[in-house]
Order: C-alpha cells, then structure tokens, then sequence
C-alpha cells in the first residue's frame, strides 16, 4: 500500500494545483465540514489555505485537526481582507474561494478544471450550488435562468453566481484584474464578477458544485449592509456601460432589482425597529435607505396602498 501511496503523490504532483481558500470568522462549528468537503475531492493535487479573520471562537483548534490545512490568522479586517490575503499566500494555478460555513461537493475541483480546460479562453468558469440548512440537510433549491453568452450583460442585471463555491479562475486573471475591491465589501464577489466579465470571457456549466448553507448568520441576511455593497459594485461599472443601450438598461435594471430586493428588506426593518423603539438601528437604516434607495419609503406606501385598495376592488 505504501507503494501505490506514493505512486498516487506523484501523479498528483504532475497535476495543476488547485488552491482552495477558506476564509471564515467564528464559523467554528461549520468550518470542519468545509475543510472535509475539500479533502474528500475526487481531484487530488490541491492546497488548503484557510484564512482566519480574527475569530474569537475555536476555529483554531478545528484546523490543528487538518494537518494538510494550513492555518493563516489575520486580526479581524473583513471577508475582503481574507480573501486577498489567501490569493496571496497561496500557489496554485487554479483557485477556489470557499467560505467557512460552505461546501464543496467531491468533484468540484476536477468539474470545474475539466470545464477550464475546454474553455482556455474562459478566465473563470461557474457551476451551480445547492442550498443546505444550519445542520446540512437539504433545502429546496432556486434555479437560476440559463444566462447564454453575454456575462457580462446578465451580471450588471444580477449576481446570478450567488455564492464564491460555484467558481474556479485561473490564476493569471488576476495579472490584469486588481483582487477583491474593499469598496464593495460583501458583495466584493459580485464587484469581481463584473470586473472581469467585462474584460474576458466565462462560463457556466449545468453541474452542481458546491451547497451554500442557509441560517440566520449569512451576511446575505443583512439588507442594509448588502443594499449598499451591491450598489457600491454595480455603481463601478457606470462609466464603462455609458453610451451603449443594452448596457445602460441592464444597469438600470440592476439598479432596480437590489432596491427592490433588499431596500425593501431594510424599510421592513426600520419599520420593526421604530415599532420595538431601537431608534439606534432605525437611524442607521433610513441613512443607509436615505444614500441608496432614496425614493424607498414612498415606494414602499405606494405599494402597500395598492395592495389594500385597487387589488381588493378586482376580486
């Protein structure tokens, strides 16, 4: 057995690497799950980098258990911060930015590498994801439209990649792209997706690759911070979409889906918290409301007028 051991490392050795970043904050009890989704892949040659951001929890610990894992602590600067640092320690060809409350399915890496190669032109491919509870069991899953080929297009209407798993880039994307933008915070994946997008071309495949955990501690949940990074990353491309009408629509679009989205989440929010007397929380709402979704608050009564009035009247 020994032998065969051996024979398989260097095999692997002659394999692209594959660098999977782990960034996580107090995702202890998840962060097990994550590294073993790694180490259970079908494609051997890889890396595990996990970036701990400052956590205050055992999230340590749980890495010693993982001698292949290497462990990188950062004092608490942001999911932004974790990433770029992991794209810089790490050596592979190919990467995977992976969160600690995440996982990968175990032919992620070889899908994702098979789909590079038949694409070398593609800076990045993108898979599908499959939405999983706090305790891992499955949750029915959203599918998301075929996009076709226009990317970029499609991204300035929406993030319809969702969540980092899904994709694998090559290295050299980012020699003609700056890493993860600090100014989009979390939604600095988007921001990248339409970085690069604009600049090369991506693309999806059909298969499922990685399951994005659903519970109560996802930023996604968090409207007001997820109002103002989606604008902030969408907004960065204003400049480049100016003078072409398809573009300048999807923009608009864009615009509209994420206030939509969650400037309605956040009015919803500000409303609770003025009922429960948190003026604190109210007050940091309406400003966040106030700079992205201005007209908010006027949308939000229109709609509710017509909900109790005009449609009431067509029954």
């Amino acid at each position: 057995m020994r032998g065969v051991t051996k024979v398989v490392e260097v095999v692997a050795q002659d394999l692209p690497l594959v660098s999977v970043i782990i960034t996580c904050y107090n995702q202890a009890r998840f962060l097990g799950e994550a590294i073993e989704s790694v180490l259970q892949q079908t494609y051997l040659h890889f890396e595990i980098k996990v970036i701990d951001d400052g956590s205050t929890d055992d999230t340590s610990e749980v890495v010693a258990r993982y001698p292949t894992a290497s462990y990188i602590r950062q004092e608490n600067q942001g999911v932004v911060a974790a990433r770029n640092k992991g794209l810089r320690e790490s050596k592979g060809d190919y990467v995977i930015f992976l969160d600690g409350d995440d996982r990968l399915l175990p032919t992620a890496l070889a899908i994702g590498l098979q789909y590079l190669d038949a694409h070398p032109e593609c800076a990045f491919v993108y898979g599908r994801c499959a939405f999983i509870a706090a305790d891992g069991s499955p949750l029915p899953t959203w599918r998301h439209p075929e996009v076709g080929k226009e990317h970029y297009l499609a991204l300035l209407r929406n993030n319809f990649i969702w969540m980092p798993a899904k994709v694998m880039y090559r290295r050299s994307a980012f020699e003609s792209v700056v890493e993860f933008d600090a100014a989009a915070d979390h939604s600095s994946d988007y921001d990248l997706y339409l970085r690069i997008s604009r600049k090369f071309p991506i693309h999806g495949h059909d298969n499922v690759v990685a399951e994005w955990r659903q519970h109560k501690a996802n930023t996604s949940r968090k409207s007001g911070l997820m109002l103002r990074s989606a604008l902030t990353a969408l907004q960065s491309q204003r400049k480049y979409v100016k003078g072409d009408r398809r573009y300048e629509e999807a923009y608009k679009a864009g615009i509209r889906y994420y206030q939509n989205i969650y400037g309605g989440q956040l009015i919803d929010e500000i409303l609770a918290s003025v009922k429960t007397r948190q003026w604190k929380r109210a007050v940091q709402g309406a400003r966040v409301l106030q700079q992205y979704y201005p007209l908010g608050l006027a949308v939000n009564a229109a709609r509710k007028i017509y909900r109790k009035i005009v449609k009431p009247e067509k029954n």
